[in-house]
């Protein structure tokens, strides 16, 4: 026990500490903006930020990932606030913690391995455009100083990581913040920084609960907005889990995940602060920056606490451009590059759902749209594979007087209408032998389509023999088939 935790605590305690730092440093920045997407007050984001690192990094199932408020889970906000105010939008936090909780315990989080590496890569490119597109506004309209210090912040990034002795024993993400900070106060240039996202809180959190009538209609008033953070939020998380599992060649504990993120909502709420989820810009800072253990997380959290109430003025003093680079540095290096070079090797339709994922989440800038528009295309796309994967032979036998059909595949919805137009009904055979020993039927549609074939045969006065129906599959043909009751052949084949 004490080893485990030795293990998932404290054996990386300088990468975490560092990692941690410059993860609470992006933290601040964003959580400011997400509350002012979301419509409310920037402590809200900057508590619910501190809540959920802190709470997460004991009770999630994924080391290393970082959660927080998050633009995805504001842009479901606004309507909320907007209608009914900050008291019910802790409400519906609360709410989805405890629907996040449930989708834990009923294994929801299982639900992933439906979801293909082609819309994993597509999520990821998507993201990385968003990332990316979320710093064009700092990018805007504004003087060369400031592209000449987010070019210094990407120099600083890519080139101290080789710099002898202290290159690889200092994130060069913090190196780029320290340096560029000390280069706007030294020299008092007019861009902008920190402190003009908004005001920093300047107390502690404390307990709020909700002030909102316990009763059916508050229930009407926040479900909606709490399950759709719900399900973008595990949604967006689970997917979070999958990169950071590719990035350090680790596993996770996906289920867990979903109760620790409810827990952390939970607490966020009690606290102040809003709905978040799992951030992947902010995880690949924190695992590129030597992240990998729960401490870092945690100190991310403690850290982002501590800057914005005790080192307001030294935070506030830091340049937009300092994490313009660093979210840069993100951009690039959560965009999978080998995605383009397969394009040309990888099948069109593997192509065209990590190409639809990336448009929709893109277009949308809803992430739950564009994975669940490319989990739909490769499901069709794998339904239509599978459905052509269909043989049906056939042989005489006894002189003409019989004939053997041997199928061979997966009979279900995609392939039921070839398997109903391989028979002929019309040929002048006494007995027909459908061999299933190599076939299995996998739905209804599959059912009806045997059975139709057995009535037309049965109705040209030709007798038909089933065989080597494997027990997977005579169950629910023997539970579903109907062409031994009149009546219901009879409403089967109407019209036919």
């Amino acid at each position: 026990m004490y080893e485990k935790m030795k293990l998932s605590w404290f054996s990386n305690l300088k990468g975490d500490t560092l990692s941690g730092i410059v993860v609470a440093l992006a933290l601040i920045p964003e959580a400011i903006a997400f509350s002012i997407i979301a419509g409310v007050d920037p402590k809200v984001g900057l508590y619910a930020s501190f809540a959920i690192c802190v709470i997460i990094a004991f009770t999630g199932g994924r080391s290393g990932m970082i959660s927080a408020a998050t633009g995805a889970m504001a842009l479901l906000m606004i309507t909320l606030v907007k209608e009914h105010g900050l008291e019910y939008l802790l409400a519906a936090t609360l709410l989805t913690g405890v629907l996040q909780i449930l989708a834990g315990y009923l294994k929801l989080a299982d639900l992933m391995r439906f979801v293909s590496r082609s819309v994993v890569t597509g999520f990821v490119n998507a993201l990385a455009i968003l990332i990316f597109m979320a710093q064009l506004p700092e990018l805007t309209g504004v003087t060369w100083h400031v592209y000449a210090m987010t070019l210094a912040g990407l120099a600083i990034i890519y080139g101290f990581p080789y710099v002898p002795v202290i290159g690889k024993s200092i994130p060069s993400p913090l190196v780029c913040i320290v340096v560029l900070t000390g280069v706007y106060m030294a020299t008092g240039m007019e861009i902008r920084s920190v402190g003009d996202m908004g005001e920093l809180p300047d107390s502690l959190p404390v307990f709020l609960w909700p002030e909102v009538p316990l009763n059916l209609e508050t229930l009407m008033i926040i479900l909606p907005t709490s399950l759709m953070l719900t399900v973008v939020g595990l949604l967006e998380s689970m997917m979070t889990a999958t990169i950071v599992d590719d990035l350090t060649d680790t596993r996770s504990d996906k289920n867990r995940e979903c109760k620790g993120q409810g827990i952390a909502n939970i607490g966020a709420g009690l606290l102040g602060g809003m709905a978040g989820c799992a951030m992947i810009g902010q995880s690949v800072i924190n695992i590129k920056s030597g992240g990998r253990r729960r401490m870092s997380t945690l100190i991310a959290g403690v850290a982002l606490l501590l800057m914005v109430v005790f080192l307001a003025d030294w935070v506030s003093q830091i340049p937009m451009a300092a994490l313009v680079a660093v979210m840069i540095m993100v951009a690039i290096g959560t965009f999978s590059w080998s995605s383009v070079k397969d394009l040309k090797k990888h099948p069109m339709s593997t192509n065209l759902v990590m190409l639809a994922t990336v448009v929709v989440t893109v277009g949308t800038h809803n992430l739950a749209i564009g994975v669940f528009v490319g989990v739909l295309l490769a499901a069709m796309f794998f339904a239509n594979k599978v459905g052509n994967i269909l043989y049906i032979g056939s042989e005489e036998a006894e002189e003409g007087s019989r004939r053997i059909y041997t199928v061979v595949g997966q009979v279900f919805f995609a392939s039921s209408e070839r398997f109903g137009a391989a028979f002929d009904f019309k040929e002048s055979v006494e007995t027909v032998t459908i061999d299933l020993s190599r076939a299995h039927f996998w739905d209804i549609t599959a059912v009806q389509a045997l059975d139709r074939v057995v009535i037309k045969f049965r109705r040209e006065g030709t007798e038909v023999d089933m065989i080597g129906l494997n027990e997977a599959s005579a169950t629910i043909v023997d539970r579903y088939a109907v062409h031994d009751d009149p009546e219901a052949v009879e409403k089967l084949m109407g019209g036919h």
